[in-house]
């Protein structure tokens, strides 16, 4: 109840999520603990609960340093919808392949340059 100019009116309360102090019904933002009511920092808090090996920034880190090696950690990860797993595991392993045939091709042609070498 609040009292404003001789007048009586009736605030409806409810207790904070986070703290459980009495904020008002229509708060987005808890004034005792800071916290917004309306779940947008609840993404950042799920991603914060995720282990490290299942964080992006990890698994970006291994995709591009060890390639398909480290798609189970992909796939591993609840947060990541399976349309992204299918999309970003066809793109490691065509990467690969391209990667591969490149350094094939590379070492073939070091090693014509090394026979034209001894030849001389």
């Amino acid at each position: 109840m609040l009292e404003l100019n001789g007048s009586t009116a009736w605030i409806m309360m409810k207790k904070c999520p986070f703290c459980a102090e009495e904020i008002q019904d229509e708060a987005i933002k808890c004034k005792h603990c800071g916290e917004f009511l309306d779940g947008s920092g609840r993404a950042r808090l799920a991603e914060k609960k995720l282990p490290w090996y299942f964080r992006k920034t990890f698994i970006v880190i291994a995709i591009l340093s060890i390639g398909p090696l480290a798609l189970p950690l992909l796939w591993l990860r609840p947060n990541t919808a399976r349309a992204w797993k299918i999309g970003l595991t066809i793109g490691t392993l065509v990467l690969s392949w391209m990667l591969y045939k490149s350094t094939m091709a590379s070492i073939r042609t070091i090693k014509e340059y090394y026979q034209l070498l001894n030849g001389m």
